[in-house]
Parts: structure tokens; sequence; C-alpha cells
């Protein structure tokens, strides 16, 4: 079994799950278990100034090892899995030369993987596959990432003849959880550029994001006996149901795809005298973004003109943007990944992603910062997967960057 596999069954069962409960930094002290195996690889494969901080960023840098000027490039995945599904005492399997029949994930709980239910399986056919138990997930997403930069690395310590520029790395926490950059010092990091490497299918690259933000909104009621109610019950969550019904049903994530934007309630609880409710609002235009921030708004000021002032507070902050803003004057980062990919027989597939990447952030940093394919799939699930040939093909596109670069 290849070095990047046996990375990557490692990582996997080192459980790094984050918290969206959490007001720690990071959000799970058990991110730092995973952080520090790194850290020991790391100065073992020979990089160097590879630290740990208090923050649990990893960062080493692998020396340039040629005279001429090239850019400083980095290569960035994360940590953590999902808070969505667990992500302790992950059991992964090898499949080799998938048949294209249904995977028994797990035999005891009658636990089927099957191309019925997800059609996507039918391209692995003849591949090598990366399961669950099917009662975790697996951690492709990113410890695939991970282990394919690390394979990398290894790769350019052990063929001193491959000539390349300044490399950094880094494995940041909590990108799951949307705070995987607040304590990121991307000056010291120091880049030109950078890929993270945290996609999905084969030759993807995003370079296309959301824009995103937060709504909170708190509707304060007014409880009295239901029969003498008549002309002072405010009913809160009657006018929270008020307040979703003024936003568009057609653009809710269920029923929008590709570059349409959406209004998510994310969460939703109270009773008479008090309802919250937290909007998620996403948007590749920047224009069609602010006029939806702006429509939530305007919908709180007339329940507030109806119902009394101070009835509805809605507090809105942006998430993080489009980082396409940031690509569009360096398009060499993609144009050089599309080059990369052709060169080792991938046709390259550009994806805008409905939703946000490490990237999104670094990019307004300073760090222009496209994503890479990792081969994983079904992330956040039971059934997630990665491609063991996907893998081997995203460390190839990797070393194949960075060779560019160097010419």
């Amino acid at each position: 079994m290849s070095s990047l596999i046996e990375r990557f069954l490692r990582y996997v069962q080192i459980d790094t799950q984050s918290s969206e409960a959490s007001q720690s930094v990071p959000s799970t002290d058990k991110q730092f278990n995973l952080a520090h195996l790194l850290e020991k690889e790391l100065k073992e494969l020979g990089l160097k100034e590879v630290t740990v901080d208090k923050f649990c960023n990893v960062t080493a840098l692998l020396p340039a090892n040629i005279q001429k000027k090239a850019p400083v490039i980095g290569f960035i995945s994360h940590l953590d899995t999902s808070p969505d599904v667990s992500g302790e005492n992950v059991h992964p399997r090898v499949i080799e030369n998938y048949d294209g029949s249904t995977i028994v994930l797990n035999k005891e709980k009658n636990i089927l993987f099957s191309p019925e239910d997800f059609p996507m399986l039918k391209h692995y056919v003849g591949q090598s596959l990366i399961v669950t138990d099917g009662t975790t997930l697996l951690g492709a997403d990113d410890k695939a990432g991970i282990a394919e930069i690390m394979a990398a690395m290894e790769s350019l310590v052990q063929h001193p003849e491959v000539k390349h520029g300044t490399i950094k790395v880094a494995f940041t926490p909590d990108e799951e959880v949307g705070r995987g950059m607040e304590h990121f010092d991307a000056q010291k990091f120091g880049t030109d550029f950078a890929y993270t490497v945290d996609g999905g299918e084969l030759g993807e690259i995003n370079y296309e994001t959301f824009n995103a933000a937060l709504a909170r909104i708190v509707i304060t009621g007014k409880m009295v006996h239901p029969g003498s109610a008549k002309n002072i019950m405010k009913n809160a969550l009657l006018i929270a149901m008020e307040l979703n019904a003024m936003l568009p049903v057609n653009e809710r994530p269920e029923y929008t795809e590709n570059r349409e934007g959406f209004y998510h309630l994310h969460q939703f609880k109270g009773d008479v005298e008090k309802a919250e409710m937290v909007y998620i609002i996403r948007d590749h235009d920047r224009q069609k973004f602010e006029h939806r921030k702006a429509l939530i708004q305007q919908a709180a000021d007339f329940l507030n003109a109806s119902y009394g002032a101070g009835t509805v507070t809605c507090e809105v902050s942006d998430t993080y943007y489009n980082l396409k803003e940031k690509i569009d004057p360096v398009m060499h980062v993609v144009e050089t990944a599309q080059k990369a990919m052709h060169a080792v027989g991938i046709e390259p597939k550009i994806v805008a992603v409905r939703g946000g990447t490490d990237g999104s952030k670094l990019s307004y940093m300073g760090i222009p910062t496209p994503n890479l394919f990792t081969g994983g799939h079904n992330m956040h699930s039971r059934f997630e997967f990665a491609s063991a040939d996907a893998m081997k093909k995203a460390t190839e596109v990797i070393l194949k960057i960075i060779e560019m670069y160097a010419a």
C-alpha cells in the first residue's frame, strides 16, 4: 500500500471533530492530537520551521532547491471533521478493484452502500475505494487533503532532483464550524498565493464561492391568558412565521442549485413570549447578496411597524465573501492548476462552490487561494468515501503545480 494511503488511514482514525457549541480555540482540544502527529512527521521529513501554535495551526516550510526566483506557494488543508456525524472510532476499509455492486458497510447493522441510492459509485468501477463501517463519517474531508500534501512533501524530500521554489504547508482547525482562519497568521505564512486541498471529485478546481452572512433575529411577544388575549397578546411564534413567509419560498436551499442564492432558516426556537431565528444567507453575486441582506432587514422593519418598535431585532453579520473577486486578478493560479491536471492526464472541471472554503477568508487576508480536489465524496456522511486512485492523482497535481512554477 502506498505511503499516501497509509497516511490517510492513520489520520482518519484520530477523532478531530469540531464543535459549533464550543467557544474555545480550537473548538475541541482533540484536534491537537492530529496536529502534534503531523508536527512530528513533518520534522521527520526534514521540513523547517515546523510549529503548532496555541490555536492548533500547524505550519512548516520546505526550502527552495533552486537559485532562480520562484513564487512562494502554500498548500492548506484542515484538521477537523464535521460535527454532523461522529468522527470517533472510525474504521476505514479499502475495497480493491470495486466491481460496481452494493457495498455492505456493516453486516451486523445491515448498513448498505448501494449504487441505486448513490449513482456516483458507478463511476468508480475498477478503482480502490476507502469506506467506513457505516457508523461514522470517514474524514476524507479533509484528511485526504492532509495526506495528499504530506505525500507530496515526502516525494519532494526523497527526490531532490525535482526542482522547486519555497513551499509552505498549513493544517488548520475548525474549518467545519466556520472559524478556520480566525487565528491564522497570513502575514507570517507569507506566501504569494496558496491552494486549499479540500475539494471533492477528481479534476475539480474551485475559485468561486458564495458570499455568506448570518442573520440572528429575536422576536419579543406578549403572553396573556388566551381567554382574555384579544387585542393584547403578541405571539412571537406567529410573528416569526410571518417573517419567514415574507421571504421567497423558491429561494430556499432545497429549491436552488448552481449559482442560485438562498435564505436558509437554520435554527428556530421559542414560545409565545420570545422566539429566536437564525438564517444563513448565501449568494455568489455580491449585488444580489446585499439585496438579500436588505430584504430580511426590511421584513423586520415592517413587522416593527405592525407590532410596535422593538418587537423584532435583526442583526446581520457577514461571514465570508466570494473568493473570485481576489482570484480574477491572478488567474494564473487557476490556469497553472488546469495545466498541471492536463499534464497528469486529468480533465479539469471548474465548479462554483455552493459554500465556502478557508480560501474564501484567506484570499481576503492577502493570499489568493483557490481550491483543489481531494477525491472524497459524500462528505459529512456515514456514506463518505474516497477514491484511492483520485487521491494519488491529487498528489500528482500538487507536485506538478510546484514543478511548473519552478520551471
